[in-house]
């Protein structure tokens, strides 16, 4: 499945320049001149990850990042000339992922575009089906023997992340660093509390899988019932 980028910078020639690299990689880019047009685009198309310039018109890329962080699940590149670390920490507040300072070689972008993806590589797979459980991934939807069950988002990427991968021991940093991303400041208290949670929901359901508890080493989702 193809990935589409949305880039947004009210600067022609970067705009150019970033499309050819990234369509080089085999990317469908979905061009945006200012804010505004990116936040409507947005609405309207397939985004999987966003390079947005901070200083465009209309809305700048600190506006687009946080109405990314308030109403899209997707990794954000944030591009801009500013340097300074009251700047970073301005981006990162706002939602962003990670943070190019102009100029930059095209490649680093592709490269950062690159590493954004594979942190996110839980999104690649739409739809998982394991046990009685069935999960989308694009809705953010679980059902148990087809009756629907809410999780928060987080509490829904870790259950997608071990259906991933049954059998497979995941450590608390692993599942922080999928989940959260490598910024998050919390400690490993927070997975053991969404476990838990997750658990609870599952635990009257008969849901044909059990996350089990691997000592001193993490979690794994085991297949209890077929």
């Amino acid at each position: 499945m193809m990935v589409h980028i949305l880039v947004a910078d009210d600067d022609d020639s970067i705009l150019k320049l970033i499309t050819v690299y990234l369509e080089k990689e085999g990317y469908k880019v979905i061009p945006a001149h200012n804010g505004n047009e990116a936040i409507k685009l947005l609405e309207t198309e397939k985004v999987d990850l966003a390079v947005v310039d901070v200083m465009m018109p209309e809305k700048d890329g600190y506006e687009v990042c946080e109405e990314i962080r308030n109403f899209y699940d997707i990794p954000t590149l944030m591009l801009t000339a500013k340097g300074e670390k009251k700047d970073k920490l301005k981006g990162f507040e706002s939602g962003t992922d990670d943070y190019v300072v102009k100029p930059f070689e095209p490649m680093e972008v592709v490269m950062r575009v690159k590493a954004l993806l594979r942190r996110y590589q839980i999104q690649s797979s739409s739809r998982i089906q394991i046990g009685q459980i069935d999960l989308s991934f694009q809705q953010k939807e679980v059902t148990v023997n087809k009756q629907p069950i809410y999780f928060p988002v987080k509490e829904f990427d870790v259950l997608y992340l071990l259906a991933s991968y049954p059998n497979q021991i995941f450590t608390r940093n692993q599942l922080i660093d999928k989940v959260w991303g490598a910024d998050f400041t919390g400690d490993d208290r927070t997975v053991d509390v969404h476990i838990k949670r997750i658990r609870e929901k599952l635990k009257p359901l008969q849901s044909g899988v059990a996350i089990k508890t691997i000592r001193g080493l993490g979690y794994r989702l085991e297949v209890t019932e077929t």
